[in-house]
């Protein structure tokens, strides 16, 4: 057995932006674990800002895939989760809040590669119109921030895994 073969790193070279999937839906339990794994992720502070919006009504996905440009696989995944931060909870300027639902954001899509289900991240905050457009859909209070949308579903197409680096953009010990 090489350092490759660890479950974890497969999972991780393994995990790629999938945007086709099956009718399948996501088995509430699953669903749930994902949401788990979600909420494992690390938080500055332990200030916990994150929410997630679990999304499987079939009217609300097409909405979203409506509204999100570059969103339309969401007309086919069974799942999104909406990672939402709750910005009060950090000092004025302090955005620490991004890296949190980050890091929650690619816990739920490694989760979801480890569970045998794939996904793609859809970038929402900061990005205008879409931002207000969603923000109406899954009525996201004022107070809340959408950091992004992972539609998730069994994979109706495969890509391979990741390889290598491009050591171009390594730098060791000083710039």
């Amino acid at each position: 057995m090489t350092i490759r073969d660890n479950q974890v790193i497969k999972t991780i070279l393994g995990r790629r932006s999938i945007r086709k999937f099956t009718a399948d839906p996501v088995p509430p339990e699953i669903r749930d674990l994902l949401l788990e794994c979600g909420f494992a992720a690390p938080s500055a502070h332990n200030r916990r800002p994150c929410v997630f919006m679990a999304i499987e009504d079939k009217k609300v996905l097409d909405d979203l895939a409506e509204a999100h440009d570059t969103g339309k696989m969401l007309r086919q995944a069974p799942l999104a989760i909406a990672v939402c931060a709750e910005t009060a909870l950090y000092p004025e300027g302090d955005r620490a809040w991004v890296e949190d639902c980050a890091a929650a954001l690619e816990n739920i899509l490694l989760a979801a590669r480890g569970l045998g289900l794939e996904g793609v991240w859809l970038k929402v905050m900061d990005r205008h119109p879409r931002n207000e457009k969603i923000r109406s859909i899954l009525a996201v209070p004022d107070s809340v921030e959408i950091v992004g949308i992972a539609a998730i579903g069994f994979g109706a197409e495969q890509k391979p895994p990741y390889e290598g680096f491009d050591r171009a953009k390594v730098h060791f010990n000083r710039w």
